[in-house]
Formats: structure tokens, sequence, C-alpha cells
């Protein structure tokens, strides 16, 4: 039913922020962050600050008094004195004193169990020491971490900046090694067919095994691996020769992307602040997740461990009471009664929906991280597409053109931005709910219940994919034209389907670029990396030596995963450039006629590859 307050009926949405308001008010995240003794209070703030640790007075009655707690109680706590401590020695060395105890005085077998928990003990705490290890690395090395990061910004930064210049080469070259490769790959294979000529097995004698080895040494075998190379060789010549106007048009419009953030180089720190923003949405989402489950008040009772007298009968887990107020006098019928922790109250309307609360609060995650994904991507587009729409570069490139379409994007493109996260989220928290109901149900799933299941997350992850990529164009559009998400992607989707085989091959070429040019940042910094960890190069005047290191590979591996980071960040911006600029010369070409009410906004170098131009020109304002 619905919730009223006064006469007014609530609605959904109202309902759940109140409730998130009653979280934050009500919430207690120092349940989970400190202990408490027995009186109630919590070890290491408050009176007991600088005390942050517990320590049990008898740990033995936590073992003994299992059954009577599991009798009396809905719920566990150890029914002994606990107060705040400074350190853990005491309470270590006390604890190991107990153990040694205890084996002493159990049957001869049961010592075996106590001694492997000790070892246990032990080897946890030599993974500890090989943190500390870890850690002293780290604390020695870290300005020489810093300093490859920084050269794997500069490499990023320079390859981009670059590719205004290379870019016809890497890509010719790149192009014929993929070629290169499939003719070695058909010579070999009929090399392979030559020598195995006079083979006498077959296919058909072997039939099936597991020992994929066999089937090489079958003549059949290399004859199929060379019409399968042959063919795909032949579809890659053919289209290189057919398609070879859209590989230049994709070659213009990658090196157009270089000269745009050669413009606009603070376009390539923009994903820092998409870091700072999703950092924001998980600690909001940590906080508030945190909040929920401490939202609940400590429920305390009154519990006696020898339950056998009458007094402790009436009293026992039936009373409620305060550590900080209780005494035992109070009950002196009963003189081991002790006031424990039983639970958090789980009860009243508000504790009964934590758990669809902590749904709600995953979706307002994911749904956030999406908003500041296509916030990122809106504003890159408009910062891009205000570079192509300028009539002559850079003269009439706007001011701070990062910093105006992010403003214009918060001002004006909120509500679409948001209506495409949501739909995208919308499309995850199903994923997510198939692979649950999987994860759930796979012991009891017969082979026709995982065929369906697999081909049902197959088609929401293509589902997905789809969505991005209807998304990804939609912010453009909105970006160039601001009009609304749907019609934006509408736009965008019939755009790209009329140009379907030039999307197709900017998105191949600019991928293998990219994927290139990763390799490139992250292997050769890893490589630099290695050799000066390793010792393998000394550089002079530096202090540093690999010797003083415990294990050299953590400093490379942090290198080569931040150099991975890095170059994606720098080579996301550049994706987006070049799929702005992509859909922007195709609205370019239909809207424009090249005459003087509608001359052409494209570069020189693309109106020579389409063999078009501006009947009339303003003299000096050619675009370069």
């Amino acid at each position: 039913g619905l919730i009223h307050k006064g006469c007014q009926p609530l609605t959904v949405s109202q309902i759940i922020s109140y409730f998130l308001q009653w979280t934050w008010l009500f919430g207690d995240p120092r349940h989970v962050l400190y202990p408490r003794n027995s009186t109630g209070w919590f070890c290491g703030i408050g009176p007991n600050k600088g005390q942050p640790n517990l320590l049990y007075f008898d740990i033995l009655k936590c073992a003994t008094s299992v059954n009577v707690m599991a009798t009396a109680l809905n719920g566990f706590q150890c029914p002994t004195t606990q107060v705040e401590k400074a350190a853990l020695n005491l309470l270590f060395l006390m604890l190991l004193d107990r153990l040694l105890y205890f084996p002493r005085e159990l049957s001869p077998t049961q010592p075996v169990l106590a001694f492997v928990f000790i070892r246990d003990l032990v080897n946890g705490f030599n993974a500890r020491e090989i943190g500390v290890r870890i850690f002293e690395d780290f604390a020695s090395s870290w300005p020489w971490i810093l300093l490859g990061l920084l050269i794997a910004m500069v490499v990023s930064m320079l390859f981009l900046l670059l590719l205004r210049f290379t870019a016809p080469v890497m890509v010719w070259v790149l192009i014929i090694g993929v070629l290169g490769a499939g003719a070695y790959g058909i010579w070999h294979c009929y090399w392979e067919y030559a020598n195995y000529k006079q083979a006498s097995a077959t296919i058909s004698n072997i039939g099936f095994t597991t020992n994929f080895a066999v089937y090489l040494q079958v003549q059949e075998t290399w004859l199929a691996f060379l019409i399968i190379i042959s063919v795909v060789e032949a579809i890659l010549l053919l289209t290189l020769i057919f398609l070879r106007t859209r590989i230049l048009i994709a070659i213009a419009l990658i090196q157009e992307s270089s000269k745009a953030i050669s413009h606009m180089m603070s376009s390539l720190l923009y994903p820092l602040v998409t870091f700072v923003l999703l950092l924001v949405c998980v600690a909001y989402w940590g906080a508030t997740a945190l909040y929920l489950a401490t939202s609940g008040g400590p429920i305390y009772k009154v519990v006696a461990l020898n339950s056998t007298l009458n007094d402790c009968k009436m009293i026992n887990g039936t009373v409620d009471c305060d550590p900080q107020n209780f005494t035992s006098s109070d009950y002196p019928g009963c003189p081991s009664a002790s006031c424990i922790f039983i639970k958090y109250n789980n009860e009243g309307l508000f504790q009964r929906n934590l758990f669809n609360l902590q749904i709600y609060n995953v979706v307002a995650f994911l749904w956030c991280v999406n908003f500041v994904i296509a916030l990122g991507q809106c504003t890159l587009a408009g910062a891009f597409s205000s570079y192509y729409w300028a009539f002559t570069k850079p003269a009439d490139i706007p001011m701070f053109p990062v910093c105006g379409s992010f403003i214009r994007s918060l001002r004006y493109h909120v509500g679409s931005l948001a209506f495409g996260a949501l739909i995208l989220t919308l499309v995850q928290i199903v994923r997510m709910i198939l692979e649950y109901i999987d994860h759930k149900t796979k012991a009891a799933q017969n082979p026709c219940a995982r065929f369906i299941l697999c081909c049902l997350k197959c088609c929401l992850w293509c589902l997905e994919k789809f969505i991005k990529f209807i998304n990804r164009n939609a912010y453009i559009m909105i970006a160039i034209y601001g009009k609304n998400f749907c019609v934006s992607a509408k736009n965008a989707f019939s755009l790209l389907m009329r140009n379907v085989v030039r999307v197709v091959v900017l998105d191949k070429v600019t991928d293998l670029l990219l994927f290139f040019g990763k390799l490139l940042v992250v292997a050769g910094v890893g490589i630099l990396s290695f050799f000066f960890f390793s010792g393998r190069i000394l550089l002079p005047g530096s202090t540093f030596r690999s010797e003083t290191l415990n294990y050299y590979w953590m400093p490379i591996i942090t290198v080569v995963f931040g150099s991975y980071l890095i170059a994606h960040g720098f080579f996301s911006v550049y994706n987006m450039c070049v799929d702005t600029l992509f859909l922007c010369f195709l609205e370019d070409l239909e809207r424009n006629d090249g005459s003087l009410q509608k001359p052409y906004f494209m570069s020189k170098n693309l109106m020579k590859i389409l063999n078009k131009s501006n009947k009339a020109q303003k003299k000096g304002k050619g675009k370069d």
C-alpha cells in the first residue's frame, strides 16, 4: 500500500528519498569500523582513543558457551569480559599461551589440530611479512615508478600528435604486414602439404582424437589450411582494391583527429575528470551501503551461562539491558548474568526493506557511473565538433572548447545523458540478474537449460554492446545539434547505416592503429622498466640499486599496468575524436554542396580524396 504523509500519498521516489535520508541519519559506520567492549563503548575513539584493539579476558568461554547461547538467543556473542588494548602483542601472546595450554589438557589426538592452527597462524604472519617487503619496495622505488609512468604519458602523447605525419605510413605498413603474413602462411601450408605428399595417413583413417598433433601429420589438414588462408588473402586483396578510397578517407580523418588534439591539448587531461567523478560515485555508493548496513541499533540482552538456576532461566535472553549501565548486582539470583550484544535491530518498516534499498543503491551506482561516462563523451564530442565546424582553423576555434562543452553539457543536456545512461543501466541489471540465476541454478541445470542460458547471456551481451554504440553516437549528435536523446539516436543510426561501409573501414583501421599504439607504449615502457629494475641498466649518478629490492618484479608490474591505463585514457580521447569528426564529415557531405551558401567544412585533403571543392572561398581562408 501507499505510505501517507498527512492526507497526501507519497510516490515511490519520495519513499526511497525518505528511506535514504533515514539511512544517513540513523546509520552508524562505527559498528563496522571499530570493535565494542563489554560496556558498549567503541575502541579507538572517544574515551578509548589510542586503544583500537579488543581483548577477550577468557577466550575459551567463546567455545564453551556456544550451546548455551544457541538455545537461549537468536544470535551469538562471546560471553566474556572484553576490554580495549593499545596493541595486539599482548593479545597474541595470551592467545598463543592458551593454545599451548589447551593441547596439554586434550586427548593425544586433539593437539594436532591446535598445532595446525598455530602453523596456519604463523603462515599468516609470513604473508604479512611479504606484504611489508612489497611495501618497502614501493617506498624505495616510487620515484622511478612515477618516472616510468611519465615516460608512458609522453610516449602516448607523442604517438597521437605524430599521427598527422605518420598515419599513412603506419596504416599501409600494417596492412602490408597483414597481407605479408597471409602470403607466408600460404607458402608454409603449401610446403607442409608437399612434405606429406607421400604419407599414407588420411583424416578418415585417423578419425576423431584429442591428440591434435596427429592431424598436423596429414596432408589433407594442410590442404584445408591452404585453401582457408588463400580465400582470406583473396578477400583482403579484393577489399583493399575496392575500398582503397575509403581507406584513404579513414587515414585522412585520423590525421585530422591528430590536428584537432594538437589544438585542444586539454582534452587529453579530461580522463582525469572522469576518473575523479567515478571515484565520487564509488565513494557515495560505498558510504550509502555502509550506512544502510549499520542503520539498525544494537540489541543487548541479559545472558547467563549457568542457566540451571530458576532465576537465570527466567531472564536468560529475554531481558533487554544497557551495557554502559549494567551491573550483575541487579540480578542477585543469577550471579553469572552479563549484558551481551546479540544483533542489530532488523524489525520495523525501514529494517525490513534494507535489502531492497541496497539493490536500489546498486542501481543508482550503475546509473551514476554510466552518466559520468556519457558526460565525458558528450563533452569531448562538443569540443571536437567545434573544431570541425570552424571554417577557418584555428582562428575560428572557440576559446577553451573543452570547458565550454562541459558547461553546455551540464546546462542543456543532463536529461538526455541521464536517459541514455538509464537505458544502458537497465540492460546491465538484466544481465546481472541472469548471471545470478545462472550461478544459483548451476548445479540443477541440464544441457538444454545451460544452452538456453548461454544464448540469453550472449544476446544480452550483444544488446549491451549495441546500446553503447547507439549511445556514443547519440551523444555526438546531441553535442552537435542539441536535440533530445531519442531524436539524436535515430539521426545518428540512420546516418551511419547510410554509410555503413565507411563506418566499418574507419572502425577497423582505427582499431588496428590504436592497438598497435597501445602495444608500442606498454611493451616499450615495460621492457625499459624491466632492464632498469632488474639492474641491467644503471643510470649515471643514480643512487638506486636493484639489489635493494626484495621483489623487483613488483615495480615492473606496477609500471606496465599504469602504462596501459595511461595509454587507454589517451587513446580513448583520440577514438572519441575520430568518431566525432567522422559523423561531422558525413553530415558535411549530406548537408553541403560546396557552394557559397553551403560550403564544405572538411579539410583540403578530404576534399581532394573525394574530388570535391568549395566553389568560392575568400582569399587567405583555406583550410589546412
